[in-house]
């Protein structure tokens, strides 16, 4: 039976998926493939995690083990982030930072540097303090921040080998609200945009590119909700009166808790509960990071397009993401805006619509996410991150045989083989 991605607009090369127990029988699968990649959760819409053989970490044994004088957790990289949070919040503790779904695989996400929101917050990859690799000779390998080359493998786009275990980062676990605003302007948003962003511990736009900017999310840390209670109104948008869906007209029973709620971080920073299949279900998604001092001028060219992209869109969302300093992370050495757009599954519409995005974008050295569907190839990627070079001679370094190459990585991000 052919194995499709969560989407549906994949269906992999390979006829099955190995599920290996153990670190020994995963070592034993890598040594002996000839080409071969980690399938995560699944939530990948590019052909990113394609292979003629897939391996799930999904059965590999592991615990979560918490280091509280470290402030550290160690977790396999197969869980998802509702399984991680789940188990940080019983011993008192939190990551920093969510991504939208938590049904997101952890090495998965790292890999791609997928990320949630806010003006200091990093992307998902940027908790990791440390990785166990399995090489493609079979080797177990282990590297920690600090090490020679470890911001190039954290965000390795599953190219450097399987990562079966990470150390994350954490702190003592924390509330937050959630408010949603309603009718923000165009003006408002262009004329605030530093003050919006600011407004909370992770802020989102949810915009169909309209007359109106749309719908404002602001999720803030219980402590910064007494200091400086959320108004009725700002910038002139006014309070949602009842829970939202981030997709007008979508059922907010999916979504998490609004109104000022108070609730744990596993349950305010995503923005979909667990329990339920997330965003619009049937869906295609891109995303586009911009520097922020580029991000006016960004969103503006893409409201140019909005006639075109209005019939094939559910939803866009604008937000923040801080700086860091992994090699191949869209966020690398620039404070940044991304654009992501959840597109209606008719990929050969959207991909033409990437296009015309791409396009307008071109200016501004648009990042895309790795996840998600784009169209630039590996020499337009090559100049937009600093560090490519030293990637590639870092994916040829520790893949000689290439058992992790496969044609999205040749034609998205590697090109010709580093010399």
């Amino acid at each position: 039976m052919a194995t499709r991605n969560w989407a549906g607009n994949i269906t992999f090369a390979a006829n099955a998926i190995d599920y290996p127990r153990s670190i020994e029988a995963l070592q034993e699968l890598v040594a002996g493939a000839r080409r071969v990649r980690v399938l995560g959760s699944g939530h990948s819409f590019s052909a990113i995690a394609d292979s003629s053989q897939m391996i799930s970490l999904r059965k590999l044994s592991g615990d979560v083990h918490v280091d509280s004088a470290a402030r550290t957790a160690s977790c396999p990289a197969g869980l998802t982030y509702t399984e991680l949070a789940t188990a940080l919040h019983a011993e008192g503790f939190a990551l920093s930072n969510l991504g939208s779904l938590p049904q997101i695989s952890v090495g998965g996400s790292i890999a791609t540097a997928t990320h949630g929101s806010g003006d200091h917050n990093g992307n998902l990859a940027t908790a990791v303090a440390g990785v166990e690799i399995v090489m493609s000779s079979g080797e177990l390998i282990s590297a920690h921040r600090g090490d020679p080359d470890f911001d190039g493998l954290v965000v390795g786009l599953g190219a450097l080998g399987v990562v079966t275990r990470v150390v994350l980062d954490i702190e003592p676990s924390f509330e937050l609200t959630q408010h949603v605003y309603e009718d923000l302007s165009w003006e408002s948003f262009d004329a605030h945009f530093d003050a919006l962003t600011a407004a909370g511990y992770s802020v989102s736009l949810f915009t169909n590119w309209g007359a109106t900017a749309g719908m404002v999310w602001i999720k803030r840390r219980l402590g910064e909700e007494q200091l400086d209670p959320m108004p009725d109104e700002i910038f002139r948008s006014r309070a949602a009166s009842s829970e939202r869906h981030p997709i007008p007209g979508g059922d907010p029973a999916t979504s998490t808790s609004q109104l000022g709620a108070p609730g744990p971080w596993f349950e305010r920073l995503p923005h979909f509960r667990p329990e339920f299949k997330p965003s619009a279900g049937e869906e295609l998604q891109s995303e586009y990071f911009v520097s922020r001092a580029d991000a006016r001028a960004a969103i503006h060219a893409i409201r140019g397009l909005a006639p075109r992209l209005q019939p094939l869109l559910h939803i866009s969302e604008i937000r923040t993401i801080a700086p860091d300093n992994l090699w191949m992370s869209p966020q690398y050495a620039r404070a940044t805006v991304g654009i992501h757009f959840t597109w209606r599954l008719d990929e050969e519409k959207v991909l033409l619509a990437l296009t015309e995005i791409e396009d307008a974008l071109a200016p501004f050295a648009p990042r895309p996410h790795w996840a998600k569907l784009f169209v630039a190839d590996a020499p337009t990627i090559a100049t937009r991150y600093e560090r490519h070079h030293d990637f590639t001679r870092l994916v040829a370094r520790l893949d000689p045989r290439g058992a992790f190459n496969n044609e999205w990585l040749e034609t998205r991000v590697l090109g010709t083989p580093a010399s």
